[in-house]
């Protein structure tokens, strides 16, 4: 059994258990949604097994793009943030990875993420990442845990609805994800 990967910001790879699709196998439907799905998807194994069913990678990549990239709503260090709070949750050393490395870019706050990663979850946050925290979590539990409670601290540190709105649609869609990858393969230290 691999050693196990700890939180980190480090470039991860992912390894896909099944088949991935080999790029010169694609139809022209498959690579035309490679294409829009993302930059790297011709070359990352993710996207090349989850390439077989090319509708639901397209509803997928779309779902992504209209929430990650939109102008409106909560901003995206913000979304990266939560992001990484509910990946660490469900333990997706690989999203964790990913997201942290673009929080610290959108926030330019690599210290406070790195304490995060290396720290855990109850780590002692300012109030607005805390409450962003807390909520990401509540949201991405099994069962459910957040509530009224958890929209009004992110009401207090100034959130509007569409913010709000945003971070759950980031964190939904990301907890989703975090089960394809830990279901269909694993991650490793790049080569």
């Amino acid at each position: 059994m691999a050693e196990a990967i700890p939180f980190t910001m480090k470039m991860l790879e992912w390894k896909s258990w099944s088949d991935p699709m080999v790029l010169e196998d694609c139809s022209e439907e498959q690579i035309a949604v490679l294409e829009e799905s993302d930059p790297v998807a011709k070359t990352h194994e993710y996207y090349l097994t989850l390439v077989r069913d090319p509708a639901a990678l397209l509803a997928r990549s779309r779902l992504f793009n209209a929430i990650m990239y939109s102008e409106e709503g909560a901003p995206r260090a913000e979304k990266e943030f939560a992001a990484t709070a509910e990946s660490m949750l469900n333990g997706c050393v690989f999203c964790a990875s990913v997201h942290a490395r673009l929080y610290s870019r959108y926030a330019k706050d690599r210290p406070t993420m790195q304490a995060f990663l290396d720290t855990g979850l109850d780590m002692e946050l300012p109030d607005r990442l805390r409450a962003i925290a807390d909520f990401a979590t509540a949201l991405a539990a099994t069962p459910p845990t957040a509530g009224q409670a958890h929209v009004d601290a992110l009401k207090a540190e100034g959130m509007t609805a569409e913010e709000i709105m945003d971070i759950a649609n980031a964190v939904a869609m990301f907890a989703w994800a975090n089960r394809l990858m830990l279901t269909l393969g694993a991650p490793q230290y790049q080569a």
